[in-house]
């Protein structure tokens, strides 16, 4: 879940004249007024100018259905796998990827663009997912608050452990978010299947809240998110001090929070065609829809997310506070796959227990 922005002028005109680039005639092999469905979860975010821009060139409509978070949107696509609700699939990440993969419900296809994107998000072999984009969770800091209190931000994760960050930090539930998740693999990938759960024993003692989602947890708990939030740590993403710019009224020049990178979690975002569509060009169409370049050009300002494409321009608000990871945690989406469900039962035990 990451919060909204409305694009600069500047910016989203420069990506609907990419959009708009040639004939306006549906291109050879293009589906004609057809309509393709496009579940996703809640955060999805696109500019109607670049939308509208796709329908004049493919005569495809894209439905935009959204399921929830994106634990949820899998869970819904799973169930309806013998009778799909929709024809694209959009937000699965690499927490849950083996999961999506396992259950059968992706085609394969593989976008010509496919060879633009980054080699290190290409994490499905078979074929079946295509990577849009990724982002990094991170530890986020009120940086204005920590110095009020004559505390600096936290370095890396062991620090959060500190007495000086006694009653600063809020967390999200594994189970119900997937920044939680995220931030949970992060420890993990830190601390190793031996010492991950004392350090959440740490954060327990050290006055660590839990909340389910999150918008909670950024909007409502945190003290930089606008509503008198107590705490000054949470639990967010690399790009979100990008977003207190762009969001803040009165404007101001610089972010108000940052992200230390050692705390980050890489998470990749992908899309595929669901399999049982009842109209397969043109999903595949909106599946390189969402890998080309005005699509891609437009999501740093729509979900706070970078594009899997390599090239692609970013905003100037974007590349000045966004924080950059260069060394994320990461872990095998297989090695997820095989422990996750084990790893938030022990999760549940340590802090909710």
């Amino acid at each position: 879940m990451r919060p909204r922005a409305i694009i600069a002028a500047a910016f989203l005109a420069a990506a609907v004249t990419a959009a708009a680039c040639g004939s306006a005639a549906p291109p050879e092999g293009a589906a004609e007024e057809a309509t393709v469905t496009l579940m996703t979860h809640d955060s999805f975010n696109v500019s109607q100018p670049v939308l509208d821009a796709f329908r004049d060139e493919t005569g495809i409509t894209v439905k935009i259905l959204t399921s929830g978070d994106a634990g949820a949107m899998l869970n819904q696509a799973i169930l309806t796998k013998d009778a799909p609700v929709a024809d694209v699939l959009f937000g699965v990440d690499n927490t849950f990827m083996t999961r999506a993969l396992d259950a059968g419900i992706f085609e394969p296809y593989t976008p010509a663009a496919a060879s633009d994107v980054a080699a290190g998000l290409r994490l499905d072999p078979s074929g079946r997912l295509t990577p849009i984009d990724y982002a990094d969770v991170c530890i986020n800091s009120d940086d204005a608050a920590l110095a009020a209190s004559g505390t600096s931000p936290p370095s890396d994760l062991a620090s959060l452990t500190s007495a000086r960050f006694k009653d600063d930090l809020v967390v999200e539930n594994p189970a119900t978010s997937s920044p939680g998740l995220a931030f949970l693999l992060a420890t993990i990938s830190e601390f190793g299947p031996e010492g991950w759960q004392q350090y959440w024993r740490d954060l327990r003692a050290n006055g660590t809240k839990v909340v389910d989602g999150w918008e909670t947890a950024y909007f409502t708990e945190f003290s930089a998110g606008g509503s008198g939030g107590q705490r000054p740590l949470v639990v967010s993403y690399a790009t979100s001090p990008a977003a207190t710019v762009v969001n803040a009224d009165p404007p101001i020049d610089h972010a108000t929070t940052s992200a230390p990178a050692d705390t980050c979690f890489r998470q990749v975002e992908f899309a595929g065609v669901l399999a049982g569509t009842s109209q397969p060009e043109a999903a595949r169409r909106v599946v390189d829809f969402l890998l080309s370049g005005p699509f891609q050009a437009d999501m740093p300002l729509q979900m706070f997310v970078y594009p899997a494409r390599v090239g692609v321009p970013l905003p100037e608000v974007f590349v000045d506070n966004a924080t950059v990871v260069e060394h994320p945690h990461e872990l095998a989406p297989a090695e997820i796959a095989a422990h996750r469900d084990e790893w938030i039962e022990e999760w549940k035990q340590v802090m909710l227990g």
